[in-house]
């Protein structure tokens, strides 16, 4: 960076303006929620913790909030089971249609959503499995795959590869192989992309737009429901709560590394 003082705070007010750009409505959502207003007003004509209060009393949104960790934490792990033997066979495997086999598995990608929710409920009506949890924690394990596989495969190529041929050559067999030296050695990218897996699930409307029910519906679509008929601070407390929830399972998820590393 220049040594010119001019230059310099003019590069960090240029990156100030864009963090503010970026930050400026989640900082919007959290001061409103904390609004005494009947209605979403910015600035508020009053400060009042009453739509938290209302947030925990409603039913709805904390049966849907429950019906998201449920759809989440399943697709995650159903992600988990799958992503990691794919990206094991890609990163270590040598077979034809390799390059075939991950294009399958990134496709997600690059299909829209609403293309695949469309299709997923033309699958899963027939079967019984709109308005599941099992349909829901399917479809969002499909959506979330792409990246648990994306960081599984990361770790594998940078991973040192020596560590398992010693293992292989002191007689361990393979499962024992990537039970106490592969999976260690690959646990932090599985971690980020399981954890990454949960947040997108969470967080998915379009897809689930297609498959929810009166039963069985996720926060995001309650909320979406909830904005047709209202417009109150409820709904901007509900996502100052999300923002905490993201952040807290990022902080624990990385004091967990933290603490890892020291103990290695």
């Amino acid at each position: 960076m220049s040594k010119n003082p001019l230059t310099r705070w003019s590069v960090r007010g240029g990156v100030a303006l864009i963090y503010l750009y970026l930050l400026a409505p989640i900082l919007i959502t959290v001061i409103i929620s904390f609004s005494a207003d009947n209605i979403l007003r910015f600035p508020p004509t009053g400060w009042s913790f009453k739509w938290y209060a209302t947030l925990f009393a409603n039913r709805d949104f904390m049966g849907a909030f429950q019906v998201s960790l449920i759809v989440a934490g399943g697709a995650a792990l159903l992600a988990a089971a799958v992503a990691i033997p794919a990206a094991l066979a890609i990163a270590r495997g040598r077979f034809r249609g390799k390059a075939a086999v991950e294009s399958f598995f990134l496709a997600p990608l690059l299909v829209p959503a609403i293309v695949v929710g469309l299709g997923l409920l033309l699958v899963f009506s027939p079967m019984g499995l709109k308005g599941t949890y099992q349909g829901l924690i399917l479809a969002n394990a499909g959506l979330v795959i792409p990246y648990v596989i994306r960081t599984t495969l990361l770790s594998l190529t940078t991973m040192d590869a020596r560590c398992e041929e010693a293992a292989q050559t002191l007689g361990a067999r393979p499962w024992a192989v990537f039970r106490t030296v592969t999976l260690p050695l690959i646990f932090p990218g599985v971690l980020s992309g399981v954890v990454l897996a949960f947040l997108l699930a969470f967080d998915e409307a379009v897809v689930s737009l297609f498959l929810v029910s009166s039963r069985v519906r996720t926060l995001p679509i309650a909320m979406f429901d909830y904005v047709q008929t209202r417009t109150d601070p409820q709904l901007a407390a509900v996502s100052t709560l999300l923002i905490a929830f993201s952040l807290i399972i990022v902080v624990v998820i990385e004091r967990i590394m933290g603490l890892r590393r020291v103990l290695h």
